[in-house]
């Protein structure tokens, strides 16, 4: 996105007033679409009733022109609106580390590596990382930002899809609600889990306490599980999401008696943070795997887990 600030003197025969213009390219991704919902999301940070109230003044422009609300705006257009300079959004920080492990990418979207105990949102995460490392690879646009397209918890590591495009968004959400995104994770759980079996629960979220529950009135989760291995009083296990619910695997496992080992949200007894990671996704006609990171490898061999087990 480009914004340019200038001064502008604008007279008339009753008021002189002295504005900030800040002008804004629409990119591809802006395309055709309506001129208020541009503006929304190009100026997070500008109360909506002084977008209105410049929109109804008439003092919005496009391509010189005064414009209104539900105009269609196109790639290439110049929008110049008058607006005060501390609801500018600051530039992205490209000074951040760019340390991103790129999985898989096509024009549309991009696979990255999670590490463990970095958040997925929020200032200092992920998606500044990426953000970041994308900033100079994709057109600009006004009304679409780069973002994850899905979920992924601090201490969980592994793939995580972000859009390059508006198109990219929708075409991944959608395989997401259809359910044809095949997620399958790894993990370690307290117990001896039984060798197959197909888990299947009402989850109920609860927001206050940030937690899953098992209840009847809730949605339906079904994961199908497979233990690799079991040591020491432990499981190494692999999972296959069907349904993609909040704390899926946690609250399931946790339900079944085999809380993830660490996670002392779901009653967990031990020390330390619980390891899950998003193992490989399949979609359409993609493969993509993330590596398993070397402190859940450590603990495998540490809880002799990793016997006869080749990753």
């Amino acid at each position: 996105m480009e914004i340019i600030l200038t001064n502008t003197l604008i007279t008339s025969e009753i008021w002189i007033e002295l504005m900030f213009y800040m002008e804004l390219i629409a990119g591809e991704n802006d395309n055709n679409r309506r001129l208020d919902r541009i503006l929304r999301k190009a100026l997070p940070s500008s109360p909506l009733s002084l977008l209105h109230r410049l929109l109804r003044q008439g003092k919005v422009l496009v391509n010189g022109k005064s414009a209104k609300a539900d105009k269609h705006v196109f790639s290439g257009d110049k929008i110049s609106i008058p607006i005060p300079e501390d609801t500018v959004e600051p530039a992205p920080n490209t000074n951040l580390p760019s340390a991103v492990d790129v999985l898989w990418q096509d024009s549309n979207l991009l696979a990255v590596n999670k590490p463990s105990g970095l958040y997925v949102h929020g200032n200092d995460s992920l998606d500044t990382m990426v953000r970041s490392f994308l900033a100079d690879k994709i057109s600009s646009s006004l009304s679409f930002k780069s973002g994850p397209l899905h979920r992924l918890d601090r201490p969980s590591s592994g793939i995580v899809v972000f859009s390059k495009t508006l198109e990219g968004a929708r075409l991944f959400s959608s395989l997401l609600k259809e359910r044809k995104i095949r997620k399958t994770y790894l993990f370690i759980a307290e117990g001896n889990v039984e060798k197959e079996a197909v888990w299947e629960n009402f989850l109920v979220r609860d927001r206050e306490k940030k937690r899953t529950f098992v209840s009847k009135a809730g949605k339906n989760a079904v994961t199908k599980i497979k233990t690799l291995s079991s040591a020491s009083g432990f499981s190494f296990v692999i999972a296959e999401i069907i349904t993609g619910r909040t704390h899926q695997i946690r609250a399931q496992s946790a339900s079944h008696g085999y809380p993830l080992a660490g996670d002392r949200k779901y009653g967990s007894q031990k020390k330390g943070v619980f390891l899950l990671h998003a193992w490989k996704m399949e979609f359409l006609d993609v493969k993509i795997e993330a590596a398993l990171p070397q402190v859940f490898r450590k603990k495998i061999n540490e809880l002799r887990l990793s016997e006869g087990i080749i990753f």
